[in-house]
Formats: structure tokens, sequence, C-alpha cells
């Protein structure tokens, strides 16, 4: 039913392990690590435009939050009047609420389609995605734009003597695929675990230099707090929406990393990773950005107000002087 995600993510991951098969061993587990990187850096980069129109759209709606609460008051109960006039203000501030909805909508395809395709390697057993396959029939079954060859390769790689496809919780039959008689739960626990762990602290830290900024932006008056009725409300699920970011999010994956394989587990490292250092470098492209624009304010306020000491041109009519008015 997905196949239109799961063969582009899966052509992609090929085209990078082939890359990188001129320069490393392509059956290596190190080959594999960097074709998933390098996946999601590509994923990343196509994204990079849409996440600064995102930060944007967020920056210009917090400025939008006052008039929108006046539009509300104004017209409370009429629904489509204050839907009318809030279209009019998106379009006049040059805005559109979607813009923040684009990149975790691309983003989350791709995660479940990548679980998937990586996830499909080894289809053995009954349990997890296995198909209930043998051995053999695994090894020599095409999955998706990978050949058998490929299939082969992926199985025997491994990141500190763990395979790549491996996972914490996964069925004990399925450990038959990977050829490798020394592999134990414990072994798979012990090189996961860590990893799960780096992606829920980077997690949390990405949320805590977002909900740092936003403070501040507010403490230094670069957010304007809108007044009334709904200004509590609108508060209350600002901090329930930073908290789950902050410590949901990180919990959930923490909860959840049992399910992780080592290939998925590196693609969302290398995801938090990238976002980490990405919202630094956003940040200081928009605050360079908002500065340039206050810059502009302040110089267009100096070039219109009168020159000192000129004098005031008295544009009324004869008549109009006469009369005093």
């Amino acid at each position: 039913m997905l196949n239109f995600i799961y063969w582009p993510i899966s052509w992609v991951l090929k085209f990078w392990h082939e890359v990188l098969g001129f320069i490393l061993p392509k059956d290596s587990g190190i080959s594999w690590i960097l074709a998933i990187v390098l996946l999601t850096c590509t994923v990343r980069l196509l994204l990079l435009k849409p996440m600064v129109n995102q930060m944007r759209s967020t920056r210009k709606m917090q400025e939008m939050q006052p008039r929108m609460q006046e539009i509300r008051e104004k017209y409370k109960g009429d629904q489509q009047k204050i839907a009318e006039e809030t279209q009019k203000l998106y379009r006049e501030m040059g805005t559109n609420p979607l813009a923040s909805c684009i990149v975790p909508l691309v983003q989350m395809p791709i995660f479940i389609g990548l679980l998937h395709v990586l996830r499909s390697f080894n289809r053995t057993g009954d349990g997890g995605v296995g198909l209930g396959f043998t051995v053999e029939q695994n090894r020599n079954t095409a999955n998706y734009a990978f050949p058998p060859s490929d299939v082969q390769s992926f199985l025997d790689a491994d990141f500190l003597g763990v395979p790549l496809s491996a996972y914490m919780s996964m069925p004990s039959e399925m450990f038959a695929a990977f050829g490798n008689a020394d592999l134990t739960r414990a072994n798979i626990i012990a090189v996961c675990a860590p990893l799960v762990v780096l992606c829920a602290a980077f997690t949390h830290f990405n949320a805590r230099i977002m909900i740092n900024r936003q403070a501040a932006r507010k403490a230094a008056g670069k957010t304007a707090k809108p007044q009334g009725e709904m200004a509590a409300m609108m508060e209350s699920q600002m901090g329930m929406m930073n908290k789950m970011m902050l410590w949901f999010f990180p919990i959930m994956i923490l909860a959840t990393g049992v399910i992780w394989h080592i290939g998925l587990l590196f693609y969302m490292l290398t995801n938090n990773v990238w976002t980490f250092f990405q919202t630094r470098f956003l940040n200081n492209k928009m605050d360079a950005e908002e500065a340039a624009e206050e810059a502009r304010k302040v110089e267009m306020k100096r070039t219109t107000a009168p020159a000192p000491g000129a004098r005031k041109v008295d544009r009324r009519t004869k008549k109009q002087r006469k009369q005093g008015k």
C-alpha cells in the first residue's frame, strides 16, 4: 500500500551504498551505516528551505497573535467572519499557517518507510515483519531496490558485532538469518541501548534549545503577548506542548527503543544531531534577518521625519486660516 514511499527510499539508500562502495568495502557495516547517514542528510537538505519558511512563518504568527485576538473579540460568535478576517490578515502578513506542517508531514512517512525497508531485510520467522521465510529463502529474495546480493550483504553487516537489522525485542527465531551462532539478546541490548539513550537525549536537547529561545525572545519583548480571555488558554496550551517536547517525546523514544533496530537508530541519531546544529544556524540567520528588518524600520523613520528646525508648511486655504481652522 505504501510502495510509493518504500521504493524511492530504497533507491536513495542503494545509491549511497553503491557510491560508498568505491571507497569502502561494500559489504562492511560502516558502508551501510554511512549510506543511512547520507540518506538522512539528503532528506534534511531537501527540507532545509521548507524549514526556513516554517521558522519565518512561526515568527510572523507570533507577531500576529494580538491582531488575531482583536479579530476574535470583535467578531465573537461569528465564525465565518472570524475566518474571513483571519485569512485577510494571513495575506497581509504574507504567511501561511500550513507552512509549519510541511516538515513533520514529510519526515513521518520517510521514517515509516525507512523502518519498513530496513526491517524487511530479515523476513525469517513469523514475528516482527517476518513472512515465514526460511533462512535460504530470505537471503535469496530481493528487498525493493536491493537484489539478493545486497540483502545478503546487509544481513552480514554488523556494528560492534551486532547485525544492523537486529533490535532488542527481535524474536529469537529471526537470529538464524544472520548466521552468527554467538549472537545473543544481551549483545543486541548492549549496542542498541546506548544509541536509544543518545536519540532521547538529543531530542530533549533540541526541545530545550527551542524553549530557551522562546523564553529569551519573550523576555526581550520580541514576542507579542496576546491580551484578553484567550491569553491564559494559549499560554497553557503552549506550556503543555513545551513539556511534551521536553519530556514526553524523549520518554517515548526510551519506551519504544526495543523495536528500533540499529540501522534505524543511526537514522534517528543522525536526524537529531542534524537538527541540533541546524537549529543554531537557522536561529542565527533569523536573528540577523530580524536585526536587519529593525534597522530598515529605524532608517525609514529617520528619512521620513522632518529635518530639525525645518519650517512647518501650512497647507490650509486662505479662507480656513482667516476662520482659524
